[in-house]
């Protein structure tokens, strides 16, 4: 009786060794892969924020406005308004191909008209040299000449003004437009794309160069969220009210 009573201990103890065994085994993985997946979702937050910080640096006010290569529109061509009924205008100029996304965002969200702010002397492609170009535009104030004019402003109350922030600026070519044409008593909403400078002190800019126009608070979209900005767009048209 003792003996049966021995074999059914030492069976009982086993099997309860077994079981605290298998359990240990089945909860390990379980914890490492819930670890692994933690430290994936850091490196694709981290990994999320470099471009933006890498921008921030001075050297830097535009590059993810670089990153892709873009060829101007032949001048002359298919660059004038509409002016079929519309009372919104988005006049902008883009190197990258970035700020001309958000303005066919906006244009599509607001049936605004068009027209795209061409040089007569395109700027070079390599970003580089661009950067050497700009910043002597800059310091020597200039003006570039643009390729095409616009008849009449006079049908627009609304005027969307799109650029890159260039050396924490607009591109000099921005000021040849507001030398060129008087937004008196117009609406004018700037938006601009940048790595991480944002607007900079740009919205001041244009109330100096057009004192009797109302410019209203500006959209800055970095360039690593300007292929898909039309969420972003729509906040900040509910946001101005137009």
């Amino acid at each position: 009786m003792k003996k049966w009573i021995s074999m059914l201990f030492l069976c009982t103890l086993f099997g309860t060794l077994t079981a605290c065994s298998s359990g240990d085994a089945a909860e390990e993985p379980e914890q490492e892969q819930t670890e692994a997946s933690g430290q994936e979702s850091e490196q694709n937050e981290i990994s999320g924020q470099e471009p933006a910080q890498t921008e921030t640096s001075t050297s830097g006010q535009e590059k993810a406005d670089a990153k892709e290569s873009e060829t101007e529109p032949e001048s002359g061509e298919g660059n004038q308004p509409e002016g079929e009924g519309s009372q919104a205008l988005v006049v902008y100029f883009s190197w990258s191909g970035n700020t001309e996304n958000v303005a066919n965002s906006i244009a599509a969200q607001t049936g605004a008209d068009m027209f795209r702010i061409v040089p007569s002397e395109p700027y070079v492609d390599d970003y580089n040299e661009l950067l050497d170009i700009a910043s002597e535009e800059k310091r020597n104030g200039a003006r570039p000449e643009i390729a095409d004019s616009m008849e009449d402003l006079g049908q627009y109350d609304v005027i969307y003004v799109g650029f890159p922030n260039w050396w924490g600026d607009m591109p000099m070519i921005l000021y040849s437009f507001f030398d060129s044409y008087d937004l008196s008593g117009k609406t004018v909403a700037p938006f601009c794309t940048s790595g991480g400078s944002g607007l900079s002190d740009t919205v001041n800019s244009i109330k100096a160069l057009e004192p009797e126009a109302e410019v209203l608070e500006g959209l800055h979209i970095s360039g690593s969220a300007a292929s898909d900005p039309d969420s972003a767009v729509g906040e900040w048209l509910d946001r101005l009210g137009l």
